[in-house]
């Protein structure tokens, strides 16, 4: 009966102990994961944390879904952007997608051998070249609206090189080549920001709306208001104007308008117009050097940086507090804000697929960079830790050929 019983315990004792080595075993495996699996998320190699300058930007959403398909090459702007040479930015500003913070961030945060000079009280920065006094941007803070106040791409594309050459008639030597870029803005928030604008009295009536060598007929563009501005304007009025050009504004700005007859719209059909309007602007807009987001702001500073490998001093930020974020409207306001910017909403759409699409290339293609250096790192590292080993070895032949030495002699 001692023995059945001892018997028995010992197999309790066995069991127990079996138990207690799994509950062990799961327990440390749990402590690891806590540990490492953070790291290892991260995509660094050996689980490390990425560097500082990274962790400025935002990590791309592993869950977005593409909604358009764009070969590599649209996806990659790593421009050679020759600062020296004849290279210019020419930054096409759309009214009211926060390309006013964007200028200025253009001619007073970029880290530049030589920094625009910026003096107190004047309106436009001298940005020249490191190396002659040449400007290297064209935007409203540095050549000022040279081609009309907000001009857009019909009027740039036309416009800019002449402007230049009567600038800098040295220049004429060289071609120069153009890098266009601009921002986009959400439709509606863009469209509110607007009519704020210029019920506060904003008109843009200096705006010259250049195309195929003239500006349009007062029957081609009328105005939507009596008077010097429109100032105090209800939103209804301001969405009742059927020539109101907040309406597709970006679209417009980024189409070009000869295709179209310009502001001519008895040229075409309606309906054919706005289809040719929409692709014109997709084209461009995919053809420019560069475009940002004003709701994506840390983004578009990241795709600036490695699209011309210029570095901005201070990190842009975010201001979700915006004048348009302080209108209450309803939901049956916004439906017909939309309507009217439907152009608008189908352009930002895209842009805004194109530009997420973009981040993700680029910081894939740069986490593989990196992590392609730190394997290089290591390596390096290896081989020069084994080299003492080696250098230790050295010593050790001279016991060898003294013991080579005295076997010859005893022979």
């Amino acid at each position: 009966m001692r023995r059945r019983r001892a018997g028995g315990r010992t197999m309790v004792e066995r069991a127990s102990k079996f138990l207690l080595v799994v509950a062990g075993s799961a327990c440390f495996m749990l402590i690891l994961y806590q540990y490492a699996g953070p790291g290892l998320s991260l995509g660094a190699p050996g689980g490390r944390a990425p560097p500082d300058d990274l962790d400025l930007f935002p990590t791309p959403d592993p869950h977005y879904e593409k909604k358009y398909y764009f070969p590599v090459r649209e996806l990659e702007r790593s421009l050679r952007f020759d600062m020296k040479g004849d290279d210019v930015i020419v930054f096409l500003h759309i009214q009211k997608t926060g390309g006013t913070t964007f200028g200025r961030h253009l001619v007073q945060n970029v880290r530049l051998e030589v920094p625009c000079d910026c003096r107190p009280g004047q309106k436009k920065c001298t940005c020249y070249r490191p190396n002659r006094r040449e400007t290297w941007l064209f935007s409203r803070f540095s050549t000022g609206w040279s081609c009309g106040l907000h001009a857009d791409w019909t009027e740039l594309t036309n416009c800019v090189p002449g402007v230049l050459d009567r600038r800098d008639p040295a220049a004429l030597r060289t071609p120069r080549k153009f890098y266009y870029i601009t921002l986009l803005r959400d439709p509606v928030s863009r469209y509110l920001s607007e009519w704020r604008h210029v019920q506060r009295g904003a008109t843009w009536k200096t705006s010259l709306h250049m195309c195929d060598g003239r500006t349009p007929t007062p029957e081609e563009l009328p105005p939507c208001y009596e008077g010097t501005d429109w100032s105090g304007c209800t939103l209804q009025e301001f969405m009742d104007c059927p020539y109101n050009l907040a309406n597709n504004r970006q679209v417009r700005m980024l189409a070009d308008l000869s295709l179209v007859g310009c502001y001519n719209l008895s040229f075409i059909p309606e309906g054919k117009r706005a289809q040719l309007l929409l692709e014109s602007a997709k084209k461009n807009l995919r053809g420019m050097a560069f475009f940002g987001l004003t709701e994506f702001q840390r983004k578009t500073q990241y795709l600036f940086e490695r699209t011309f490998n210029l570095k901005f001093i201070r990190p842009f930020m975010q201001y979700n507090s915006t004048r348009a974020g302080g209108v209450e409207v309803d939901e049956d306001t916004i439906r017909r804000i939309e309507e009217l910017n439907d152009l608008d909403m189908q352009l930002y759409d895209y842009a805004k697929d194109l530009f997420q699409q973009r981040y993700q290339y680029k910081r894939q293609l740069e986490r593989r960079e990196q992590r392609l250096r730190s394997r290089e790192e290591r390596l390096l590292h290896r081989a020069k830790e084994a080299l003492p080993g080696e250098d230790a070895e050295e010593p050790g032949r001279v016991p060898t050929e003294d013991y080579m030495s005295h076997i010859i002699e005893k022979w």
